[in-house]
């Protein structure tokens, strides 16, 4: 391909201004839908899943799982291919219009006492049209951002696409908080929670008109004229060792370390705030977005700088942090959210005594799986419980006991046929033994210091903006223009679609095996850990390559 001359390196044109604003939307419309499923998954469920039995049941949870996570990385090989045939602008407004449909639809969606089963099978079918046009929206927003910015400014560019998770947060947030003030509670759950989706439909309308009004990338359509464009993409990406190499070096020395130092910086921290320091939702809501609004400038400025001093030093600088300060920033969480659990965990751990060949790791990513082995059940309702506690093996056969101080609470065989009478007696034992203990049930609001749990959470904030905002110009860059879409897509959603959507449950498992309320951070430290090694021995600098050559 002849090579094309870089937009001059000049102030922002309104053009360009445009180009990021309409593609920003659409991953605006990205976090604003995954936080309403986030936000309004209890009603939800009760709309669309009652009155279906166990099996069916599975088989919904599974496919809902699967449109979260699992088939990002599909839609990014369909979307991506499509990208680099047709062209990027045409293709990220397919995949816009897939998403605000189907999340419009979802807010007319006929309930499950309307319809019956036809309620969740068409939700799901929503919920997997739209995973797989997320795999395609952020590598469209990405590569079309950077094929528009001046050379030299592409980390400052993309990096306002990485600003809109928070965006997409606050939108979400005020909507339902809007419906559930101008609505009574029963309204709401009765056709309130629809009014969120429906509101999309405002976003999809003016990005679908904005973006219709943009030119193609002055790249591709060189490349075009000169009919240079790959005809197989997914060939050239993913079957020749070269670019594959490179794939896999963005996966696991980029996106894979990126995502969860991302997950970890705002939805683990979140989970760590609510389920395990017991803090009420609501106050852990505003401590987050507190949060993001001081520490979102970091996208921005960490883009800005990556222009001048390189990609990989921030990224691995972030991961590096992240590896070594996620136990004391958590622990000092701890210290300012729960003062009275902190205590408690130092004067009175538990001991499970247990067979261990009863004891699973209990990583159960679509909330389906039962654990009802009595070292389980004993192991679960501890770490619900956030209680640490230590490990001692049992004879083979033994039923588990735990221990709290001088007081022993047997567990129970949760398939055993008195299991529903001695699971009660255990439900009413555990709790009143921990409250003897001095285990709060949960933080006392008087307790929480948040001013300094605001500060704790920003530095996770900002731990989470050096490691995204220069990852889209940096794999922008990796990859040849003819195969780029394809090629950067994938390796981006399998890091955050799976190893960042994997995050929690692997968490709580870790820590349900261990009995340590911290050890789920080893999972983010292990793959961040990952990503430094790799990223730092193999990863070459990408800032002052010129994709206007290839």
């Amino acid at each position: 391909m002849a090579h094309i001359k870089a937009p001059p390196a000049a102030p922002m044109t309104k053009e360009e201004r445009q180009v990021i604003f309409a593609s920003s939307l659409g991953t605006v419309f990205e976090w604003y839908d995954f936080y309403l499923y986030g936000s309004l998954a209890a009603v939800i469920s009760k709309q669309f899943f009652s009155g279906v039995n166990e099996t069916a049941a599975f088989i919904f949870a599974l496919m809902a799982f699967a449109a979260g996570f699992a088939v990002r990385p599909f839609g990014a090989i369909i979307f991506g291919r499509l990208g680099d045939l047709v062209g990027r602008k045409y293709t990220f407004l397919v995949t816009i219009l897939i998403m605000g449909v189907s999340t419009f639809i979802v807010g007319v969606l006929p309930n499950y006492a309307t319809i019956g089963i036809a309620a969740p099978i068409i939700l799901i079918v929503l919920r997997l049209l739209q995973g797989l046009a997320l795999g395609g929206e952020y590598g469209g927003a990405a590569t079309y951002v950077a094929e528009h910015a001046p050379h030299g400014k592409r980390g400052s560019y993309t990096s306002w696409i990485q600003t809109t998770a928070t965006i997409g947060l606050f939108m979400s947030l005020l909507v339902i908080l809007g419906c559930r003030t101008a609505l009574t509670p029963a309204q709401f759950d009765e056709w309130g929670w629809r009014i969120p989706f429906l509101v999309s439909i405002l976003l999809l309308a003016i990005s679908v008109w904005i973006r219709l009004k943009l030119h193609e990338s002055p790249i591709f359509t060189k490349m075009k004229e000169e009919g240079k464009t790959s005809k197989a993409p997914l060939t050239e990406s993913f079957g020749r060792w070269g670019n594959l190499k490179i794939v896999l070096l963005a996966l696991f020395g980029g996106t894979a370390g990126q995502a969860v130092v991302w997950y970890t910086g705002q939805f683990y921290a979140l989970f760590f705030l609510t389920q395990t320091l017991k803090v009420d939702s609501q106050t852990a809501n505003l401590l987050i977005a507190a949060s993001l609004v001081i520490g979102t400038g970091g996208f921005v400025l960490f883009g800005w700088l990556s222009d001048k001093i390189g990609r990989k030093p921030i990224i691995m600088a972030g991961c590096l942090l992240a590896c070594l300060t996620y136990f004391p920033l958590f622990k000092a969480i701890t210290h300012y959210a729960n003062p009275a659990l902190e205590t408690a965990m130092a004067t009175s751990p538990a001991v499970v005594i247990a067979d261990p060949s009863e004891c699973s790791f209990q990583f159960n990513p679509v909330g389906t799986a039962k654990f009802t082995s009595s070292c389980d059940i004993a192991k679960s309702a501890l770490v619900k419980s956030s209680v640490p506690y230590s490990n001692v093996a049992a004879p083979a056969g033994t039923v588990a006991m735990i221990k709290i101080g001088s007081v022993e609470i047997p567990a129970y065989d949760g398939k055993g046929a008195d299991a529903k009478e001695k699971g009660a007696a255990f439900t009413k034992a555990l709790p009143e033994a921990l409250k003897t203990a001095g285990y709060p049930a949960k933080a006392d609001p008087a307790s929480i210091d948040h001013v300094m749990i605001v500060v704790l959470l920003t530095v996770l904030v900002i731990y989470v903006t050096m490691v995204y905002g220069p990852i889209a110009a940096m794999l922008v860059e990796m990859f040849p223009t003819r195969i780029r879409y394809t090629s950067l897509s994938l390796p981006y959603h399998i890091g955050n679609g799976w190893f960042g959507g994997f995050l929690p449950t692997t968490a709580f498992a870790i820590v349900a095996a261990t009995g340590d309320i911290y050890s789920g951070l080893w999972y983010p430290i292990a793959i961040a850990g990952m990503t430094l090694v790799i990223g730092t021995l193999f990863l070459r600098e990408t800032k002052d390559v010129d994709i206007y050559a290839d």
